[in-house]
């Protein structure tokens, strides 16, 4: 188990790690620079989980309990946030419940929009709040599940020590990042199309090849080769 390294002072937000993932400048912009717009995607997502996120609700489905708008915190990895819904599911080995008999599994569950990506931004959310949990109730966790509202139905992650590691990195980077208070160049690409901060990243400006120096020295040359030939006209009338 990692060192805890972090205060409360130090914490970021667990959810800015999907952000980072997906977009360093990203998150950045939203982390660092306190910026954010709403697109269809992200009015979509935060409908759901408001439908989801009650933390006065906690149901009880036979031999599993249902806990709503967890608070997670991890101070190995400096991170604060929510999880959608934490399942405990009864077993022969677990961890004990105050006012409950016998053992329990744990079992996050993270609701999204639209369906399984193609790359490992969700994934690394999931394993996130899946560390913070094991942290916090002193257990391992080895699988959680995704709801994906577009396909109606869960899909089971598999916590392995890779996904973990990828974790450990993205918060030592964000950590690293936000310290710096530093916001990275864009990085034009497709995913640029489903951004909601693309009016503010501005990509197609901010990779532009010439730098700021570049425009200066290339218009400071300019003048200065005008002004030659202005003088040299001058010189033949």
């Amino acid at each position: 188990m990692r060192q805890y390294r972090y205060s409360d002072d130090d914490l970021l937000a667990l959810s800015g790690i999907q952000h980072f993932y997906f977009c360093r400048r990203q998150w950045a912009l939203i982390h660092v620079e306190r910026q954010w717009e709403e697109n269809q995607r992200t009015v979509e997502g935060r409908f759901i989980h408001e439908r989801v996120d009650d933390p006065f609700i906690s149901e009880t489905r036979g031999e599993v309990i249902v806990s709503r708008s967890y608070p997670l915190v991890s101070y190995s990895l400096g991170l604060f946030g929510f999880a959608d819904v934490v399942e405990y599911v009864r077993e022969s080995e677990g961890i004990s419940l105050p006012g409950r008999d016998g053992y329990w599994s744990v079992c996050p569950v993270e609701y999204k929009r639209g369906r399984p990506k193609i790359d490992k931004r969700d994934e690394v959310q999931l394993c996130a709040q899946v560390m913070c949990l094991e942290e916090m109730l002193h257990t391992k966790i080895n699988v959680a599940d995704f709801f994906y509202h577009e396909i109606r139905r869960r899909s089971q992650l598999i916590i392995t020590d890779e996904l973990r590691e990828i974790v450990v990195f993205l918060s030592d980077e964000m950590h690293r990042l936000f310290n710096e208070g530093y916001t990275p160049p864009a990085s034009s690409g497709q995913n640029c199309k489903a951004c909601s901060l693309v009016e503010i990243c501005m990509p197609k400006l901010t990779l532009k090849n010439s730098s700021v120096g570049a425009y200066l020295r290339k218009h400071v040359k300019d003048a200065s080769v005008l002004s030659i030939l202005s003088d040299k006209n001058r010189g033949e009338v």
